[in-house]
């Protein structure tokens, strides 16, 4: 287990600090490590290392115990020593709510819930996904009422004050934590976050605002996507409560698979057979490409295994620049000699052929590791 820092290092104070010292360096270092403001994956576990440091200096029975003994004076306290229990608030921004009644400048926490993100899943081609597709999708989502602009009040009535939160759109919580009770503001569930209600609900949506529908939409699916990757569309999920913003949509892409190819990376990689005759003696072929057909060339003497690279042939990388290529990888087919007259024509060949026929020239590992760059 890793040892604790001392608690006057974590506020960054001299430990002759008073009580009023302390509160102002502890707010201190909470606005530094807000969401908002610190990124880092460590901020959350800093910021509780932070509160635990505040909830033993500002208790003078705790900080005596402490400036004596360490945190070794601190076992068995409660609260003390890293027992500190933040399970009363549902997140990280829940604390700041907590010691600061709102967010780290002050604002309060009155807001309408957010849409919820939607989800549907479509499928393409492996060459789509190379070279980029659209397709039309259909899901449920939930909408702004059309009938009376999402307010989810009748037409021709009016809106009056919510009674449970008296027009503040919030309510107030107590909520006892580690450091005593605090009062949260949250969000009123009567009105929304509005501070108004209908007076007459809308017949359309019960007053909701928000109704189910039907959407289809058509999505531009990027070339260069991958089996299982998403494409995500702003702002086109769920509806949210009461003008808040939408969710979005999030759309699953699935990849047939094709014989023909397989990828690695941002590259296509291609296994074509060849006729051991082509294969000695060298020519042209056709290898199939996400692009269409395309000419390779053989040299004479190829061997099962050996690899063409065809340059700007593979995947676009999604984000950034980049090309994958082609990697051709060329099988060497062997007959089998069936008859009399196959077998004295291949007799007839091994005559002719030496041993230098079989040698490796001095180029094949160079085009070789060319190939794999």
């Amino acid at each position: 287990m890793a040892e604790k820092r001392d608690y006057y290092e974590v506020l960054e104070l001299d430990r002759s600090a008073d009580e009023d010292a302390v509160k102002k360096a502890f707010r201190r270092r909470a606005r530094e490590l807000h969401p908002d403001v610190n990124p880092s994956p460590d901020a959350e576990a800093q910021f509780k290392e932070a509160a635990e440091a505040y909830e033993v200096l500002s208790d003078p029975e705790k900080r005596r115990a402490y400036d004596a003994y360490g945190h070794a004076g601190l076992r068995g306290s409660a609260g003390g020593g890293g027992a500190t229990d933040f399970a009363d608030f549902g997140s990280f921004q829940d604390l700041f709510d907590a010691f600061f009644g709102g967010d780290m400048f002050g604002r309060t926490t009155r807001r309408a819930a957010q849409g919820q993100d939607a989800a549907v899943q479509t499928e393409i081609s492996f060459v789509e996904s190379a070279t980029g597709a659209e397709r039309t999708v259909t899901f449920e989502a939930v909408a702004a009422c059309e009938q009376c602009d999402g307010t989810g009040n009748a037409p021709g009535s009016t809106m009056t004050r919510c009674a449970t939160c008296v027009g503040q759109g919030q309510v107030r919580q107590v909520t006892r934590g580690p450091f005593g009770q605090f009062v949260r503001a949250a969000v009123c569930p009567d009105c929304a976050g509005r501070g108004e209600v209908p007076s007459a609900p809308c017949p359309a949506c019960n007053g909701a605002g928000r109704r189910n529908e039907t959407r289809e939409i058509t999505i531009s699916i990027p070339a260069g996507i991958a089996a299982g990757q998403q494409v995500r569309l702003v702002g086109r999920g769920h509806a949210g409560q009461a003008g808040a913003p939408a969710g979005d949509l999030y759309v699953h892409v699935e990849v047939t698979p094709d014989e023909r190819f397989r990828r690695d990376g941002l590259d296509v990689v291609t296994r074509v057979p060849i006729p051991v005759t082509d294969a000695m003696m060298g020519g042209s072929i056709t290898v199939p490409t996400v692009d269409g057909e395309a000419p390779v060339e053989v040299r004479a003497g190829t061997q099962s295994g050996d690899h063409v690279v065809l340059r700007g042939k593979g995947f676009p990388a999604l984000q950034g620049r980049g090309q994958g290529d082609q990697r051709v990888v060329l099988d060497v087919r062997v007959p089998k000699v069936v008859n009399g007259e196959a077998r004295a024509a291949a007799e007839r060949l091994a005559e002719t052929l030496d041993e230098k026929a079989y040698s490796e020239d001095e180029g094949f590992f160079g085009r070789l590791k060319n190939a794999f760059r």
